[in-house]
């Protein structure tokens, strides 16, 4: 959960501005690990390495830390290595002197320098070149730098917290970061879940965000009912904690209907309506548990086309057991289909169509 999706919304919030320890971790099993693991590392002082996807809260997370430290009274320096172009990252990381360059007409401190006695978090550390890398492992091996343009030394203690959305095995395999780099921040590696692995802990969270939102918006909006949090608790969430944090601002600003709208081809079937057959009004409920089962088949249907119906293929593209597929395919009536469908190879397998 970033601190964007839970503070002001679309702007980053001050620092300091964290939500509720329940909040952050949530009831959910797999932040149950989590919460052991930063327990254990809090006040160590050593590198710490926030793995995890898009909007998962690594920020959040490395803030959480650094306001639970001996380092909390100083400041939290967060530098994006993804969003400073690659010439620029030097100057923003270790400053420079003045007319090391056109254009330094005085001489700038570098985010580990303003991180003096307090947390340096590197986000999106992957994104950082190999020969700044090398610069960054000697200050990590000995808490030393030199500005651009100076020939002095500077000494500097900071508390160091890493973060990435990719696999750096595989960055290191294709030849895209050092593995002593990786060596010296990889102390105590903690991957954050994607909301979906946590869905027991959505109402909380959806909670959380309604009363932030009513309170920045302004308006009213009564807490969401139990068919509401089932349909997000159904949903499949790419975007991980800034997808449910935008849809409880739809909440708030428009309504029920608008918490529903949305673009993504996954979830779209939860806010289509009961295939004909149903009849009378039917509660959101049933309709998430529909287009679950529609998602699913839909899925299976997707996974057995592009393995060419080769079920042992198709189930293991699906992460499931053979046995498993066999039954599901059975239980969404795809076997039949096949069966008095078929038709000659050439041309549209009518099983792929939906």
């Amino acid at each position: 959960m970033s601190p964007n999706a839970i503070s002001k919304y679309g702007e980053a919030p001050s620092a300091g501005v964290l939500p509720p320890e329940e909040v952050i971790f949530g009831h959910s099993a797999v932040m149950h690990c989590v919460r052991q693991k930063v327990n254990k590392v809090i006040g160590t002082g050593v590198p710490v390495l926030l793995e995890g996807e898009s909007g998962t809260g690594k920020e959040l997370m490395a803030r959480w830390i650094h306001t639970k430290s001996p380092w909390k009274s100083e400041r939290f320096v967060k530098m994006n290595c993804a969003a400073i172009p690659g010439t620029l990252l030097e100057s923003e990381l270790f400053g420079f002197e003045k007319g090391a360059f056109t254009g330094a007409l005085h001489r700038k401190p570098g985010r580990v320098e303003l991180a003096q006695g307090g947390t340096l978090f590197l986000d999106e550390i992957a994104e950082i070149d190999r020969g700044l890398q090398a610069k960054l492992l000697q200050f990590l091996q000995d808490g030393r730098f030199t500005r651009i343009g100076d020939q002095e030394e500077q000494l500097v203690d900071t508390h160091v917290i890493c973060a990435t959305n990719k696999n750096l095995e595989e960055e290191i395999d294709a030849g895209r970061f050092r593995n002593d780099l990786f060596y010296r921040i990889n102390v105590v590696r903690i991957r954050l879940p994607m909301l979906r692995e946590r869905r027991e802990d959505i109402p909380l969270l959806a909670e959380y965000l309604r009363k932030l939102y009513t309170k920045q918006f302004g308006l009213e909006r009564e807490p969401a009912s139990s068919d509401i949090l089932s349909y997000w608790q159904s949903c499949n969430w790419p975007g991980s904690m800034r997808e449910l944090s935008n849809s409880v601002a739809r909440y708030v600003l428009m309504g029920p209907d608008a918490a529903m709208a949305t673009d993504d081809p996954q979830k779209r079937a939860a806010t289509t309506p009961i295939r004909s057959g149903s009849r009378g009004a039917v509660s959101l409920k049933q309709i998430a548990r529909e287009a679950i089962v529609e998602m699913e088949r839909n899925l299976i249907l997707e996974a057995l086309r592009v393995n060419h119906w080769n079920r042992r293929r198709a189930a293991e593209a699906l992460k499931i057991s053979y046995r498993a597929l066999i039954y599901k395919i059975r239980d969404a009536g795809i076997e039949a289909r096949k069966t008095t469908n078929r038709t000659p190879r050439m041309g549209t397998n009518p099983l792929a169509a939906d």
